[in-house]
C-alpha cells in the first residue's frame, strides 16, 4: 500500500477542555503527538502519501507536522471545512488525493501497539477491518467475526471495530442508494457504517482480531491512563 488516509477531523468534544486549543490527534501520547505514532508505523511499511482529513483548529496540523519530510512521508490535507464531514464524507472529500489502489484507513484518535504491515495489501471484497476485544466503554461491540475471517452485522463473536483498516474506493461505489441526500455545508456527510454494515450482507467485508494494545483515547481519563503507563515502565 503506498497511500493512507487518517481522520483528524473531529471536534473531540468529549476531550475538552484539552481539545479546546489543541486537536485530540495533535495531543501527546507518550512522548510525542498521538497522530505520530501512525505516521511513523505508516512510513516504515512503505506508505509514501498520506491524506489527512482536518476541520477542528485544521491550521495546527501542517504546523506540527509539516509535509512529512521529517518521516519520509508526503502529507497532503484535505480540509473539510468548520463542520466535520463524518467518516463516510471525510473519506468521500478524501478521495481525489488517494491513489486507486486499496489504502490504510486510521482513525486520528486511537493508540495501539498493532503492526499495520500485517494487514493484507489486496483486501478480499471492498475492506478489511481490524478488530479489537470489547473495552468497557463498549461492551456490545461492533460486528461480528467468523472463523473464516469474514465481518458480520450480528453474531455471538463481537467484537469492536479498532478504526484501523484497509479499503478499496469501490465501498463508496453509489454510496447515495444507501445513505441518501446528506449534505454539509455543499459536501455530503455520512458516516461509513451504514456502508460497512451493506457489504457485510454481500460478504465483502474481512477482518482480524488484534489481541494487543489498543485504546481509543475518547476521553481526559483514558489519555491520562495512557502516559501514566509509560511512566510506570520507566519507574
Amino acid at each position: 500500500m503506498r497511500h493512507a488516509l487518517i481522520f483528524a477531523a473531529g471536534l473531540g468534544e468529549r476531550m475538552r477542555p484539552l481539545t479546546n486549543h489543541t486537536p485530540k490527534p495533535l495531543l501527546t501520547v507518550r512522548g510525542k503527538p498521538l497522530i505520530a505514532w501512525h505516521l511513523e508505523k505508516l512510513a516504515s511499511m512503505g506508505v509514501h502519501y498520506v491524506v489527512i482529513n482536518t476541520s477542528h483548529l485544521a491550521e495546527q496540523f501542517p504546523e506540527v507536522l509539516g509535509d512529512g519530510a521529517q518521516w519520509g512521508l508526503r502529507i497532503r490535507y484535505a480540509y473539510e471545512g468548520p463542520t466535520p464531514l463524518e467518516t463516510g464524507g471525510g473519506m468521500l472529500h478524501a478521495l481525489p488525493l488517494l491513489g486507486p489502489e486499496p489504502f490504510i484507513v486510521i482513525n486520528g484518535d486511537v493508540w495501539t501497539d498493532a503492526d499495520f504491515a500485517a494487514l493484507p495489501a489486496e483486501p478480499d471484497g471492498v475492506a478489511h477491518l481490524l478488530m479489537v476485544d470489547n473495552p468497557p466503554h463498549h461492551p456490545q461491540g461492533d460486528f461480528a467475526l467468523d472463523e473464516q475471517g469474514k465481518l458480520h452485522t450480528e453474531g455471538d463473536q463481537r467484537l469492536t471495530y479498532s478504526g484501523i483498516g484497509v479499503y478499496r474506493r469501490e465501498l463508496l461505489n453509489d454510496w447515495q442508494s444507501i445513505i441518501g441526500d446528506s449534505t454539509n455545508n455543499k459536501h455530503p456527510c455520512f458516516k461509513l457504517a451504514p456502508l460497512l454494515r451493506a457489504a457485510m450482507q454481500r460478504g465483502w467485508v474481512n477482518g482480524s482480531h488484534h489481541r494487543g494494545e489498543w485504546t481509543d483515547v475518547g476521553s481526559p481519563e483514558r489519555l491520562a491512563a495512557l502516559n501514566a503507563e509509560r511512566s510506570d515502565e520507566n519507574a
